[in-house]
């Protein structure tokens, strides 16, 4: 898999950072950016009230948004500035329900093509003692677009 892109580790880790803190949705659910690397982003997302559904579990829709942009931010590590990403599509399935703790999502590129990426995230729970076990998981198809003021 080769980069589109000569960003040093910092200046992707901003890129990624700044498109990040422009998501109204992510900043209302208190997401955060724990890592980037070419083709990866690891994204985390705490347990709140925003977050659950009527059995006070994490909602999937919240599992799927957190899959979403981390598999949709490993693909922006691929791709040239001026550019952006949107989803095609996405399939995710859910592999246990949590409460408590935090969600962790890692998105990886699988292929970056001239047009479509495709990517995976990996979705996990992580509980206050530490302990991860699997969430969900997704495939995604992606495209890039020019970006946005």
């Amino acid at each position: 898999m080769s980069s589109n892109t000569t960003a040093a580790p910092d200046a992707l880790w901003q890129r990624i950072h700044n498109s990040l803190s422009r998501q109204g949705m992510m900043v209302h659910l208190q997401a955060r950016l724990l890592r980037v690397e070419p083709g990866l982003v690891e994204v985390a997302l705490p347990y709140s009230d925003r977050v659950t559904q009527q059995q006070n579990g994490f909602h999937g829709g919240a599992m799927g948004a957190l899959a979403d942009i981390a598999g949709g931010y490993a693909a922006l590590t691929l791709i040239a500035e001026g550019l952006e990403v949107t989803t095609i599509e996405y399939k995710i399935n859910f592999l246990a329900a949590f409460q408590g703790g935090e969600l962790r999502a890692i998105g990886r590129v699988v292929r970056a093509g001239r047009r479509i990426i495709v990517t995976t995230a990996e979705v996990l729970h992580v509980a206050a003692d530490g302990k991860q076990s699997p969430c969900a998981v997704m495939q995604q198809t992606l495209t890039s677009v020019p970006a946005t003021a």
